[in-house]
């Protein structure tokens, strides 16, 4: 008991001075052994396993590839693309955001990464359309949480670490049902209130530039479909396929592209290498507090605590949902992952029973829901920043995809068989 009070309260004490995560992680796990007297040669080998593995291999390559595409130009092409294919509907701006932040996430795979580079472009331009202000805000933060769940995410590869080895390819699968349901429930929504608000339909497409914007938008698509169409067929592995997707990214924005000089690939370098970096700190230093973690036996005592509100699996379930909710708020997504996952992985999948991969797809989608909750809510934080509108009426204007979002979670949750449809049928 003196341990775990000793963890916790360590962890809110950094926390709350403002320690970045990883220092906080390994800040309060480092304070508990020295009470505990826990020698630290036990700790170091879990610090170094944690970021010895070929799969993680794979997340660099992931979030090269995604900042080669987003610097090159990637996002406008694919806001052509899709103002070509759903702009002529009512509200068609929006829907146009909706779709190519489903798009978008399928390179980036992070939300935070997705609202900065299409709200910078998409905002702008459904103000300039008569589009309010909070509305703009909202459509691109809550569709921006797509490109957690829509493979490939570096999310899911921290998520199957974090659990002890779930296959990848299955949890890139699972996320591809979700993704496109989540995409028509946000888009109906935007359909909605577009009607109500009275906002126009889009301008048609010159004929003369479909051409030149189908291109584009394919071969903009492509890495994506290079890294999945990899994966799935067996070819290749996740980092191999990353490693080819960075490749044909290269290669896309320097010498098709041409946007940016050839002498900003240091600049992008700099900042995958500062992100690299970030991760793999906090990959280590999560060894290290699920290590006293589990030296502490709290996944036991949190899968007894849990037992003790409630034995019916429905209420268990929603309990862990709202908490998840709560913590999203004010935490990332990576060290929530990291963090979360070794305590309620025992309890959900050892005690109710429910599959591995399911229960990655709604932890990632719940904790990405988290990032556009206020108080704090990274994307909404940042989504608001853009479009220059206080957090209080971008989380108002949020609201009706809030809710939606939070209905289709619930139906992900207890219809398990939406998610694992793909990783069933293809084994």
């Amino acid at each position: 008991m003196l341990g775990t009070i000793v963890l916790f309260a360590s962890f809110l004490v950094l926390l709350l001075l403002g320690f970045p995560v990883a220092l906080v992680l390994s800040g309060s796990a480092l304070i508990t052994m020295l009470v505990l007297d826990i020698s630290l040669a036990t700790v170091v080998p879990n610090l170094v396993q944690g970021v010895n593995s070929y799969t993680l291999l794979a997340v660099p390559f992931f979030i090269l590839a995604g900042q080669l595409m987003s610097e090159g130009g990637l996002a406008l092409r694919l806001i052509n693309m899709a103002n070509l294919l759903v702009g002529m509907i009512r509200g068609g701006l929006a829907m146009v955001n909706c779709f190519t932040s489903l798009l978008f996430g399928n390179i980036s795979g992070s939300a935070v990464a997705d609202v900065s580079s299409v709200g910078s472009v998409m905002i702008p331009m459904m103000k300039k359309k008569g589009y309010d202000k909070d509305y703009t805000v909202a459509v691109t933060a809550a569709s921006s949480i797509q490109g957690v769940i829509m493979p490939p995410s570096h999310n899911m590869i921290l998520y199957a670490l974090a659990a002890g080895g779930v296959s990848i390819s299955s949890l890139f699968l699972a996320g591809i049902v979700p993704a496109v349901i989540l995409l028509i429930g946000l888009m109906t929504t935007s359909y909605i209130i577009a009607g109500k608000r009275g906002y126009e339909k889009g301008e048609p497409v010159p004929l003369r530039q479909v051409p030149k914007i189908l291109l584009d938008g394919i071969l903009s698509m492509m890495t994506g479909v290079i890294i999945l169409g990899g994966i799935f067929s067996g070819k290749f592995t996740a980092t191999e396929s990353g490693a080819i997707a960075c490749l044909y990214a290269f290669i896309l924005v320097f010498f098709v592209y041409r946007e940016i000089p050839l002498s900003q690939f240091g600049v992008i370098l700099k900042k995958t290498f500062r992100t690299i970096s970030m991760v793999l700190f906090l990959i280590a230093a999560s060894k290290a507090f699920a290590f006293i973690l589990t030296y502490l036996q709290i996944p036991g005592m949190m899968t007894d605590f849990l037992l003790t509100l409630s034995d019916n699996r429905v209420v268990i379930i929603l309990i862990i949902t709202v908490l998840l909710l709560l913590l999203g708020a004010p935490l990332d997504m990576a060290p929530l992952i990291l963090i979360m996952t070794p305590i309620l992985y025992p309890v959900v999948v050892g005690t109710l029973g429910m599959d591995p991969v399911h229960f990655g797809i709604i932890m990632i989608l719940n904790l990405g829901i988290g990032l556009i909750t206020p108080p704090v809510g990274t994307v909404l934080f940042t989504g608001c920043a853009i479009g220059k509108v206080s957090i209080e009426k971008g989380a108002k204007a949020l609201i009706p995809f809030y809710l939606v979002m939070v209905a289709i979670l619930l139906l992900l949750t207890f219809v398990p068989g939406i998610v694992m449809w793909l990783p069933d049928t293809f084994g």
